[in-house]
């Protein structure tokens, strides 16, 4: 009986994937090769024809290489996404919202500012803005803690504001499309105090403590890289 995956292994030679990740690839294929192969032997096939039907069963391994090195590529590209970006974001997302509700409860009063006659009132929880920088922090630390590049680690610690931006960068033409002419300017004051409750202000908060983490976090490997050279 041939050795399926020293065959397997020789016809795959060019699939570039980490060592572990290949070596699991080549044992399953193999695998599932040899159980063909016994199939065929008890049928009564000799061993060559069972061999030459086993093998047929792939019609091109360069074109299978392709194929598992693009579907892997894809995955691992996902499951990096998923770690770097999207567990630390959703994290942040409900870290800020229960430190929101605490801060509702037991916290002091909202910061209230009028800005004029007619126009709509900004509100700001200012306990809620102090603690948003730890949010943004614990976002930014799993997310580097896992490999995630910059822009991946600023994003982590930005997603609680990302649904409220894309919200207000939709409804705010449509508000001003639909208003008459004579609410243009409460409706776009109103879209803008909102945006900057929800937005401006707490994104800030937030970015500030991903950007430390980032800047922390980078020291350490920029000394060793330059200790190493």
């Amino acid at each position: 009986m041939p050795d399926w995956q020293k065959l397997v292994r020789r016809r795959l030679s060019g699939l570039v994937l980490e060592p572990a990740e290949r070596a699991g690839v080549i044992a399953e294929l193999a695998a599932h090769l040899e159980q063909v192969f016994e199939e065929w032997r008890e049928q009564g096939l000799a061993e060559e024809e069972a061999i030459r039907r086993t093998l047929s069963q792939v019609e091109d391994w360069q074109d299978l290489c392709r194929r598992i090195q693009t579907f892997r590529t894809k995955e691992n590209t996902m499951n990096d996404r998923v770690k770097q970006l999207w567990l630390p974001g959703l994290l942040t997302f409900a870290l800020s919202m229960g430190l929101q509700e605490l801060v509702q409860k037991f916290g002091p009063k909202p910061l209230i500012l009028s800005l004029g006659k007619g126009t709509p009132i900004l509100m700001f929880y200012i306990g809620w803005l102090l603690m948003l920088p730890l949010a943004g922090a614990l976002g930014a630390c799993l997310s580097k803690r896992a490999g995630g590049s910059v822009r991946m680690v600023l994003s982590s610690s930005l997603f609680p504001v990302l649904p409220f931006a894309v919200v207000f960068l939709i409804a705010t033409p449509i508000g001003l499309m639909i208003g008459n002419s004579l609410a243009h300017h409460i409706v776009t004051v109103a879209f803008f105090t909102m945006a900057l409750g929800w937005v401006l202000a707490p994104g800030a908060a937030l970015f500030v403590g991903g950007l430390l983490v980032q800047l922390f976090l980078s020291r350490p490997l920029d000394s060793r890289r330059i200790a190493n050279s």
